[in-house]
């Protein structure tokens, strides 16, 4: 079953912060992952607004986690986590109507 990583952050760094995307964008095609939002621009409708979010968009719950561990993403995650504050990063699986 599909599996949604849903990113909510504040940028703190920018300069600093600029060097995760491509990182990460680097490591995704290994597990399978695609980005379908990006945004630092959102348009708040309820709750706390964040500089940052994302969903990306995995085959199953293991090949999101297997990115988050993969020890290639352990620079990026360094550099997202010196960069960023308030961050909230959550995996949702995908909603099968009926089941």
């Amino acid at each position: 079953m599909a599996i949604f990583y849903i990113g909510s952050y504040d940028i703190i760094d920018p300069n600093e912060f600029q060097k995760y995307p491509p990182l990460v964008l680097a490591l995704l095609p290994k597990y399978g992952g695609v980005v379908l939002a990006s945004d630092t621009a959102g348009v708040l409708v309820e709750g706390t607004a964040r500089t940052m979010n994302a969903i990306i968009r995995f085959p199953s719950k293991e090949a999101a986690l297997g990115l988050y561990n993969d020890p290639a993403y352990q620079e990026a995650k360094r550099i997202r986590q010196a960069s960023t504050k308030n961050v909230s990063m959550v995996l949702v699986e995908e909603f099968q109507a009926g089941g």
